[in-house]
């Protein structure tokens, strides 16, 4: 064990620790440290990960287990997630050993994209740490690949001079605040916002626990997900061409070839279709960052996402049929799955060996949609010979149908050639039905003048069993169906269509004040007003409306510069410096909308900031 070791900060990498061993321990040369602590000279040092941590464990004391170190101190969480089961139980023994197929196993040769051969830092970060610490530090979180931000402070990295195995490949660089550029000086960067929230995704794979989630778990969470988007057939396959298409609209291709990311559609083995079809192939964490992108997804919030059990879940599934011993049991193994040609969901099949076929149109939603009938395929024969055993006795159609749950014209239908069934009305309902008959007789002769909804009011329990016994009788006898005359009403369009604007200029001020804008347009201000409809349908009886709705609506793009317009206003206001990566985040502006407006915004802050410095000069 050694008699002292530079523990490592938060989130440092196990490199940047063992660099700053190396100089507080006075060896002039990288083979004797690597002899102290790994006890073997010949040893590679490796800045994302490493290897012989079985000995270095031994080594640093029961405080660090090869776990902890590849957990809190290397950038294995940044990969780890993505790998199946058994890749992570070979990297776990390549680590703890020599360590010669650990980078081929993550990937890092052969599927690396956007390759970090120096170190970047964050000034903000730096200074922190020499506030907090009395030295910066190497931060594993800014040298993850595809990652360009600082996920704390939301500033761009910058790249240490000084490059690792530059000169020596046993060699170790500590950082030196001597070294480092400390300015806040940043170009606007279009796709900020977008890189931001990437790195601190990035960083919030760190904080995950090791082996959390498998490269199988996560392809389930991503079909779950595809699904709600209706990008799955009934098989499980992914619809890709849709996927393609919506993943274009989500992320712009000048942003994706900045990482080497572009979706080539011809290419059968493109990273979007082998990221989703749970193939043997790796695919990078940057790109299933880019997917959680597209999906909305945090991390958080997709760890705790159920895995796809597919739109009926898992088997077995209960029998449905009320006539057998087994009702509501879970007796059915598994489902069949096709789609609705017309809305493409996906239909359940389920076959009980009672005969009973029944099936429904999916997801399930809930529990209880697992005891929902959408349409019986086949009653089967347990259902017939309960029908048979029903209609021998003395009930009626009505009744056997309550009983099986089932409609009357089913029980017609399916009802056996020979077997009687009993008449739709009982001897005493005869003389019910006539007495009713005779009471309807008598309230038309005494009220002529009712109508044939008045009338069922009077008469409630006599127009029902009527309609359901005898409804021929109930519509001969019932007066013939009269229609509403409405009241011809004369409009002054010219006295409306002033009320009109002067409604609509109230509202439009009110909007133009609000806080949070909203757009403005025709079919808001008919909805809000309740005036819709005329707008719709009477501009050409409203001139003077017509023409002030054409004055004041906005269009999409308009709706945006109004609110990139604001935010500026407020910047300038509080004396903030305008940056417009940060005027298109707070204005919630897709990035390729803003390279639309872009111009125009320019040059609305440099007329905003001409009036502020001749306003200053004045006074």
């Amino acid at each position: 064990m050694l008699p002292f070791f530079t523990n490592p900060y938060p989130d440092e990498l196990l490199y940047s620790a063992i660099a700053r061993y190396h100089f507080y321990s006075g060896n002039l040369d990288c083979k004797d440290t690597l002899e102290e602590l790994f006890g073997n000279r010949s040893v590679i040092p490796s800045v994302e990960i490493g290897s012989h941590f079985s000995i270095l464990s031994k080594k640093l004391g029961s405080h660090y287990s090869i776990e902890t170190l590849l957990a809190n101190h290397t950038i294995y969480p940044y990969y780890v997630m993505f790998l199946s089961k058994y890749r992570q139980q070979e990297i776990i023994q390549d680590v703890a050993n020599e360590g010669q197929a650990l980078y081929t196993r993550l990937g890092i040769v052969a599927g690396s994209i956007c390759r970090k051969e120096s170190l970047y830092y964050c000034t903000s970060c730096a200074q922190d740490d020499v506030e907090q610490y009395g030295e910066p530090y190497i931060h594993r979180e800014h040298q993850l690949q595809g990652i360009d931000y600082c996920p704390h402070h939301e500033m761009p990295l910058k790249k240490y001079p000084v490059t690792p195995n530059s000169a020596s490949r046993i060699e170790f660089i500590r950082f030196e605040m001597e070294q480092m550029d400390l300015s806040h000086i940043y170009e606007v960067d279009p796709y900020g916002e977008i890189k931001i929230r990437l790195a601190k995704q990035a960083y919030m794979l760190l904080q995950q626990p090791l082996h959390l989630l498998s490269r199988q778990e996560v392809s389930l969470k991503y079909r779950g997900l595809l699904r709600d988007l209706k990008l799955v057939t009934s098989s499980n396959h992914i619809r890709q061409k849709e996927l393609n298409e919506k993943f274009k609209q989500r992320l712009p291709i000048d942003f994706l070839a900045q990482y080497e990311s572009v979706v080539d559609v011809v290419d059968e083995y493109n990273w979007l279709k082998v990221l989703t079809r749970n193939m043997k192939r790796h695919v990078h964490p940057f790109r299933h960052l880019l997917m959680l992108y597209f999906l909305e997804q945090d991390i958080d919030d997709f760890i705790d996402l159920k895995t796809d059990i597919g739109p009926f879940g898992e088997g077995p599934f209960p029998c449905l049929n009320r006539t057998a011993l087994h009702y509501q049991k879970q007796v059915i193994p598994s489902v069949e799955i096709t789609r609705d040609f017309k809305t493409n969901a996906s239909i359940g099949t389920f076959k009980c060996t009672c005969g009973f076929v029944y099936a429904r149109k999916g997801p399930d939603n809930s529990p209880e949609d697992r005891f929902r009938i959408g349409r019986v395929k086949q009653f089967g024969f347990v259902w017939q010979e309960k029908l048979k055993q029903l209609a021998e006795g003395d009930l009626s159609i009505r009744a056997i149908a309550r009983e099986l749950g089932v409609d009357s014209k089913t029980v017609k239908r399916y009802l056996s050639n020979g077997v009687e069934v009993s008449k739709e009305v009982s001897e005493p309902g005869q003389g019910l039905m006539a007495k009713y008959k005779q009471d309807i007789v008598e309230i038309i002769q005494e009220f002529p003048q009712l109508s044939r909804t008045s009338l069922r009011e009077k008469c409630k329990k006599q127009y029902i069993f009527l309609y359901r016994h005898d409804k021929e009788w109930l519509m001969d006898v019932l007066p013939s169906c009269q229609k509403k005359q409405r009241p011809t009403k004369i409009v002054d369009w010219s006295k409306r269509d002033q009320e009109y604007v002067v409604k609509i200029k109230r509202l439009c001020k009110e909007l133009l004040e609000l806080e949070k804008p909203i757009r403005i347009t025709l079919s808001f201000i008919g909805r809000r007003l309740g005036i819709l409809a005329n707008l719709e349908r009477h501009t050409d009886k409203l001139p003077k409306t017509k023409r002030l709705l054409s004055e004041i609506t906005e269009s999409v793009q308009q709706f945006q510069i109004r609110r990139c317009c604001i935010v500026i206003d407020r910047m300038i206001m509080k004396d903030e410096p305008v940056i417009l990566w940060k005027v298109q985040r707070m204005a919630a502006v897709k990035s390729h909308h803003f390279y639309e407006i872009k111009s125009y915004l320019q040059n609305y802050v440099q007329q905003k900031q001409d009036v502020k410095n001749d306003e200053q000069t004045t006074s």
